[in-house]
């Protein structure tokens, strides 16, 4: 186990991962949207808010969901929001 305190999530959420430490290491983006997907129940979603300067995350974050989660999620690209960060949306389906 990594330490960390599991929390399942029972409604939708957002995780913000577009400022401070985020901006400037694309691992650790990487890290805390896989960790958020865990966290999530199923049947629902969350809103990885990603930063601007890595682009879209469909290039970078989605490949690597669907490598550790398969059919698990369904992932939708929602849109670049006015903060500048981008919101890529994590169904859980098993």
């Amino acid at each position: 186990m990594d330490g960390r305190v599991f929390m399942m999530k029972t409604k939708n959420w957002s995780i913000a991962l577009e400022h401070g430490e985020y901006e400037e290491n694309k691992e650790l983006v990487i890290q805390e949207a896989i960790s958020a997907i865990h966290d999530t129940g199923i049947g629902l979603y969350v809103n990885v808010v990603t930063p601007s300067t890595f682009g879209n995350p469909e290039n970078y974050l989605q490949p690597v969901i669907e490598d550790t989660f398969g059919d698990h999620v369904t992932m939708k690209f929602i849109d670049q929001c006015g903060c500048g960060g981008y919101v890529l949306r994590v169904w859980k389906n098993k």
